[in-house]
């Protein structure tokens, strides 16, 4: 790791006397959708802490959320199976020689868990006497106040900071402000995990890259990465678009009608529309794939559509994929094999049903051996993983190549300038004396 790329007043593990104390460590392990581990990458990068903590003589109590158990608009909190932390749990104890207790609590049926009880004390000391290795508290968000601003968020902050001696946080990919992330961070001496130094001393290579610099970015919403995504223009020398996000684009770049692109997301993208008819640097995909629905993938269903022939008034069905001839287009190979920096935060088409444009990119990419790689997020290394596995274990040992295990905590780093302006890393940094 080089610590030099660390902000020198970031609170370190290996700092920490962690023997004998209790440690609340929050981790990303969201990998869990329909109560089934699609990808272990987010646990796994999470186990060298987790010897740290062990080899300190520390006593970890796991949190981690699992997917959206929250309703936004009635506030219901659903504490479903298919959300649970048990699988997560089972992998553990499967990989590790470890013994976890996974701690259960009282469930309201409309506000979830209300309270950590007196079902704690007794886990508590089986763990500081050595009877478990680990606890693993329920899903962070099955927790009435960890997504609250009422009563709620303070009563879980001081429930959680009493059961611990020591906050640790490992959680790169977790960068929004909740209590188990960041309000328990300023009731406990907090630190940095191993994991979430190792990703924010590679975060340089994004936010000073050497140049040329091509990003690849594809998202299902353009409203929420607005933001991170002009930022981003402004420090690439090309960007590449896919998905609804480059849907929109192409929508209000040539006044065509696409399924799926809200009139509202086309005007905001007219803004990058015309910055990029002075800059240039978006890099048009020529051939896409069309298809008549979202839901199959039937012979006749779908076409090729060239991006040259799209014309004003047109309207399209849905644009699922960038087609895998772009992909061998001259000047897209060009731009790609040239550049010094690529940043992949991007799964091209629906999956699993349109899948060739994503495995050609990730191809195309991988034969430029000498770029720094830096992939992000959870369903990128994913499709990554499942598309071209050769590629993906290649890069695991790859000095060049990197894997962040959050794609949201990387595009905001860019759009914020630094990492240590999101509250929950802030948190971790040493005051500068007076």
């Amino acid at each position: 790791m080089e610590k030099g790329k660390l902000d020198p007043r970031l609170k370190l593990i290996q700092q920490a006397d962690l023997k004998d104390k209790v440690v609340l460590l929050r981790v990303d392990h969201n990998v869990v959708k329909k109560g089934i581990i699609k990808d272990p990458y987010r646990i796994d990068a999470t186990i060298g802490t987790l010897y740290a903590i062990a080899a300190a003589g520390g006593k970890p109590i796991l949190m981690s959320h699992v997917g959206r158990p929250r309703d936004k608009k009635t506030g219901v909190i659903s504490c479903r199976e298919d959300q649970s932390v048990l699988p997560i749990v089972r992998y553990l104890e499967q990989k590790l020689p470890v013994r976890i207790h996974p701690q259960e609590f009282p469930v309201d049926p409309r506000k979830g868990i209300t309270h950590i009880d007196d079902s704690i004390k007794p886990t508590l000391e089986a763990l500081r006497k050595g009877d478990v290795d680990m606890v693993y508290l329920p899903n962070s968000r099955w927790f009435a106040g960890e997504q609250s601003k009422g009563p709620e968020r303070d009563t879980l902050s001081t429930e959680l900071a009493a059961m611990a001696d020591i906050f640790v946080n490992d959680a790169f990919g977790s960068w929004s402000v909740a209590v188990s992330t960041y309000d328990v961070a300023t009731r406990l001496p907090s630190y940095a995990g191993n994991l979430l130094q190792k990703e924010m001393a590679n975060l340089y290579r994004v936010l000073e890259p050497e140049r040329p610099f091509v990003g690849v970015v594809a998202g299902a919403k353009y409203d929420t990465k607005i933001g991170p995504l002009k930022v981003l223009y402004n420090k690439v020398d090309h960007l590449i678009l896919g998905g609804l996000m480059y849907n929109t684009f192409l929508s209000a770049k040539y006044g065509v009608t696409i399924n799926g692109v809200s009139a509202e997301d086309k005007v905001l993208a007219k803004e990058l529309v015309d910055l990029d008819r002075t800059e240039g640097k978006i890099l048009e995909m020529p051939m896409l794939v069309e298809s008549d629905s979202t839901g199959d993938r039937t012979e006749g269903g779908y076409r090729l559509v060239e991006t040259a022939q799209l014309k004003e008034g047109g309207s399209l069905q849905y644009i699922l994929d960038v087609h895998e001839k772009s992909f061998r287009d001259p000047r897209v190979t060009e731009i790609i094999g040239s550049a010094r920096t690529i940043f992949v935060n991007a799964v091209m088409g629906l999956m699993p049903l349109f899948f060739e444009g994503s495995r050609e990119l990730y191809r195309l990419i991988n034969e430029n051996t000498s770029a720094s790689k830096l992939y992000a997020g959870g369903d990128t290394l994913q499709e990554l993983r499942n598309l071209c596995p050769g590629i993906y274990m290649a890069g695991l040992d790859d000095p060049k190549t990197y894997y962040f295990t959050g794609g949201g905590s990387v595009l905001a780093a860019i759009e914020q300038g630094s990492p240590y302006k999101m509250k929950p890393f802030a948190a971790l940094l040493r005051e500068e004396p007076a």
